[in-house]
């Protein structure tokens, strides 16, 4: 089996020549979210790194092992302090119960 990449290509491009331009913008808009989404779940988790985080998201897409990288950082990063002390200060009183 050869792989054929002018047939792989023009079979995306008639693709998307093809979609109607509803299904392009949600199809971009569902691209970008997966595309970002650690930077989406770091400022979801209130992450210290964030903006780092977004600067080094915009050329990870292209590579699958470094969008992985940041998808765990996005989980285990700092947390900025106010939330900290609000997570703090909830177990606290938690324990206290």
């Amino acid at each position: 089996m050869d792989f054929d990449i002018k047939a792989q290509l023009d079979l995306i491009i008639n693709t998307i020549t093809s979609m109607n331009p509803m299904s392009a913008a949600l199809f971009l808009v569902l691209f970008l979210c997966v595309w970002f989404l650690p930077t989406i779940l770091a400022a979801f988790f209130n992450r210290i790194n964030l903006v780092k985080i977004l600067v080094a998201n915009i050329p990870a897409g292209l590579s699958w092992a470094a969008w992985g990288a940041l998808l765990v950082w996005a989980f285990s990063g700092k947390i900025q302090g106010g939330l900290k002390k609000d997570v703090a200060d909830a177990n606290v009183s938690g324990d206290k119960q």
